[in-house]
């Protein structure tokens, strides 16, 4: 569920830049470092920022005890001067980002770090693995929630993925729409709804499929979910409402030619009088199955490998890079901007930053503004950035049904191209405006 300490939730060369930086005298030099994606993933025309508070958590915990130490000192990683360093080692600086379930686009700096060059560059791998992961899965949930509508989403990918990283999708595909989840670890540790009923195992434990569905209501109730397509999916239905009643909650298809077998299913149910009797469909649906079904009679979608692997797309591709550093260990230095210069696309843009989103007559977002400097008249109210940590101190943790809500609140404030299923571009375009290192 849990680790006590983040701590070497990193890489390697990270402890050797900072072992580096001590002996030049360089790593006390205030820093800005920002998270930002170059691209969308292809076809992709918004990304969702998720995992913050999970980055807020981490940062909480990133501390050297003495195993840790012991570790790093067996393995010869870093000299004594810097595990001594690292003996004291609490992250004292600032972090600003968008606000969690908010949404990005190239060039978003969708998370700035500031502090000195030592305490923030050891945090590079573990911000980057939570919001590479996260921000993937909400963007995969919120495409399958739009192309849902008001149909809920059930997320069951526990089993398709690491234990641990299916706690974290869960969470993630809650911010991107999800409803409920199948995974009673996301619902402890979130407080995420929780469902489940059975699954084909309970129908063939029992000697007939009448006997699994008399074991599963006497024990659950009326209402529960009965799981139709062990055997023959019509006789499954008629046995379902005959142990049921026409008060059956549910009935749930897990193959076959969905949009078929659920028109026949309504039908029959319908025939047999169980006309509030909902229709629930699993079977490694994405976003694409998801909206082919918007005409069929179906109530509720299970989704889980699809999800959980972003819907093809598992990563987000965002990358931690220093922007601005003083030029001296003096606090009060200031900072002179600084970027990577290559070819293959790989160029950043230097200084620290703002971001904010102009809006267009009729109150819909047209562009993505990013710049250095002072924020212009005309988009003042209108920055992204939020305060989450301040003084080391974390300012920003949010109940996780406030992230959710301002998702669905931000893609409904996007172009309706948007939540198109079709490729295409980022749905709106990042503009930049320079104006100094931003002090």
């Amino acid at each position: 569920m849990g680790v006590p300490s983040t701590a070497l939730f990193t890489d390697h060369y990270e402890l050797t830049m900072l072992q580096a930086a001590l002996k030049a005298g360089t790593a006390e030099r205030r820093s800005v470092f920002e998270v930002f994606t170059r691209r969308l993933p292809e076809g992709r025309r918004y990304g969702v920022v998720a995992g913050t508070g999970r980055v807020l958590d981490a940062v909480e915990n990133f501390c050297f005890d003495a195993g840790l130490l012991g570790y790093l000192r067996e393995r010869r990683v870093v000299d004594e001067p810097t595990l001594q360093w690292l003996a004291d080692y609490r992250f004292s600086g600032d972090i600003w980002g968008y606000p969690e379930g908010e949404v990005y686009f190239p060039g978003s700096p969708v998370l700035r770090v500031e502090g000195t060059f030592g305490e923030c560059v050891l945090l590079e791998t573990v911000i980057l693995s939570i919001l590479n992961h996260d921000s993937a899965i909400a963007a995969a949930a919120s495409r399958m929630s739009s192309a849902a509508g008001e149909r809920p989403l059930i997320e069951m990918g526990a089993r398709r993925t690491h234990e641990l990283a299916a706690v974290a999708a869960s969470r993630a595909a809650y911010v991107g729409g999800f409803a409920t989840t199948s995974d009673l670890a996301a619902g402890f540790r979130y407080n995420i709804p929780t469902v489940g009923t059975s699954a084909h195992a309970f129908t063939l434990l029992h000697d007939s499929e009448r006997d699994a569905f008399r074991a599963q209501v006497d024990s659950l109730g009326r209402d529960t979910t009965l799981l139709v397509d062990t055997y023959d999916v019509a006789e499954a239905v008629r046995t379902a409402v005959e142990v049921a009643g026409p008060e059956l909650g549910a009935v749930r298809i897990d193959s076959g030619d969905l949009l078929l077998v659920a028109h026949r299913v309504r039908q029959q149910l319908d025939e047999l009088g169980a006309h509030a009797t909902r229709i629930v469909v699993t079977s490694d649906l994405d976003e694409y199955a998801i909206a082919s079904l918007a005409a069929a009679p179906v109530d509720a979608y299970g989704v889980g490998t699809q999800l959980v692997t972003g819907s093809g797309h598992p990563t987000c591709s965002m990358v931690y890079k220093l922007v601005a550093r003083a030029e001296s260990a003096d606090p009060g230095a200031p900072l002179t901007p600084v970027a990577k210069k290559s070819s293959g696309g790989k160029t950043s843009v230097g200084g620290r930053k703002w971001a904010a989103r102009r809006l267009d007559a009729d109150g819909v977002a047209e562009a993505e503004v990013v710049g250095t400097g002072p924020v212009p008249a005309g988009l003042v109210g209108r920055e992204l950035l939020a305060e989450l940590v301040k003084g080391g101190e974390v300012v920003g943790r949010e109940p996780l049904d406030v992230v959710r809500e301002r998702h669905a609140a931000a893609r409904a404030g996007l172009p309706l191209s948007a939540t198109q299923l079709s490729r295409g571009e980022p749905v709106l375009p990042t503009e930049y405006v320079t104006g100094g290192s931003g002090n």
